[in-house]
């Protein structure tokens, strides 16, 4: 079972909000780092092996820092991340452009950096080679169809918007090659917050049989597949986390028994996962305000859905510790929620917590990803600020609050 541990306690945080005030995010650098190596270590056995981080989850140049010092790449799907990436010295193959409905700025942008840009449709083709050009190493986006099954978060592949079906992949690198092209990659993403390890195996097996089938019917050797993202983390404490090291052994296995005897040894392995990385080592730091009895029992605190749309979005559940009532009884049902003007601005309904008083410090756990980067000013809500725990044990600003000088910031007041 996950223990769902914190890297700080009451008075660390008590002391910390003096000078921060909540809401807040706060990140573990030392676990980060730590879960990093893991995953690096685990596929090791793949020669040129690279994880490219998906900026998406955690758009913070000073966690893409803490990434790219770990031998990271970035998974980018706009402008912004593109420069982000570029800002902490992330470029070239150790980008993966993967986007859709792309406008030809940023494919420019993306050509400019020298990425990988991983069509996601077979018309991009004519696109890009007409707005920008092809380069010389271009990957395509699987979309398995009926062939396989997706989850809750990311929907049945047949219903999604992504990728080439089976057929146009061969059509797709056929015109690129005869365009010029004389790299590829082949990438999917078919699974959002996973936790059945096999579910990555399955993936890699479909990739390896495609890549011999391309390989057959066109004469492509490609380069790389990317198995995509999509691990997920234990957000109840009851669940347990993807063991890598049973992906990695699995996705061996199959490489050994199909590509290998298929003459396509070295085939490098990419992912881009987000959430598996930084996920479980971000927390929401918030404080109770008020507390209300009517129908049910509610605990209103200072953040919202701005600040963790998660469960608001997907009715996801994020653990929550009352700091300083660690070991109390649970023994109060609450519903735990913001002052956004929706309804659904909850954190928790139902919930079996301590007895919550005005004051006390609600840590949300495992929102390192998807937290902070899906905040919106809804209700002229502002975002918080970001901080990292250093390994050292001291506390560094990453991104400021914002105030209300940036949220009138492109607003001309002049011409009223």
């Amino acid at each position: 079972m996950s223990t769902k541990a914190l890297p700080f306690d009451h008075a660390f945080i008590e002391q910390l909000a003096q000078e921060y005030p909540t809401p807040f995010h706060l990140y573990d650098e030392k676990s980060i780092r730590e879960n990093a190596r893991r995953l690096n270590v685990a596929f090791q056995w793949s020669e040129g092996f690279r994880e490219y981080f998906a900026v998406k989850a955690t758009p913070n140049p000073h966690i893409l820092k803490i990434l790219k010092d770990e031998g990271f790449g970035a998974d980018c799907s706009s402008m912004a991340e593109l420069i982000l990436s570029e800002k902490v010295g992330i470029t070239g193959e150790e980008i993966m452009f993967t986007s859709n409905d792309t406008p030809a700025c940023e494919y420019a942008k993306a050509r400019e950096l020298r990425a990988t840009i991983n069509l996601d449709d077979i018309s991009h083709i004519d696109y890009l080679d007409a707005n920008v050009g092809l380069s010389e190493l271009i990957c395509f986006r699987y979309n398995p169809g009926p062939l396989r099954e997706g989850n809750v978060i990311i929907g049945s592949p047949e219903e999604a918007k992504y990728g080439f079906m089976r057929e146009q992949l061969f059509e797709g690198y056929r015109k690129c090659r005869d365009k010029g092209v004389s790299r590829f990659g082949l990438h999917t993403m078919v699974a959002s917050n996973e936790l059945n390890a096999e579910f990555f195996v399955e993936t890699a097996r479909m990739l390896f049989e495609l890549a011999i089938e391309i390989a057959e019917k066109t004469d492509i050797r490609l380069e790389f597949v990317n198995l995509g993202g999509g691990i997920g983390i234990p957000y109840r404490p009851e669940e347990e986390p993807v063991n890598l090291e049973a992906v990695s052994a699995g996705v061996k296995a199959a490489y050994d028994e199909m590509i290998v005897p298929a003459g396509l040894d070295p085939l490098r392995i990419c992912m881009e996962n987000g959430r598996m990385v930084t996920g479980p080592y971000g927390f929401l730091v918030t404080r109770a305000i008020h507390s209300k009895e009517i129908y049910k029992s509610y605990v209103g605190v200072d953040s919202c859905m701005a600040n963790l749309m998660r469960p608001g979005m997907y009715g996801a559940y994020h653990h929550i510790t009352v700091l300083g009532k660690e070991d109390a009884p649970c023994d109060t049902t609450v519903d735990v929620v913001g002052s956004l003007c929706e309804n659904n601005d909850k954190f928790a309904i139902d919930r079996q917590l301590p007895k919550i008083e005005t004051g006390d410090f609600l840590v949300i756990h495992d929102a390192g990803a998807h937290g902070h980067s899906m905040g919106f000013q809804y209700n002229g809500k502002l975002r918080s600020a970001e901080l990292l725990l250093q390994e050292d044990g001291s506390v560094r600003q990453i991104r400021r609050a914002e105030t209300l000088d940036d949220y009138f910031a492109t607003l001309d007041f002049s011409t009223l």
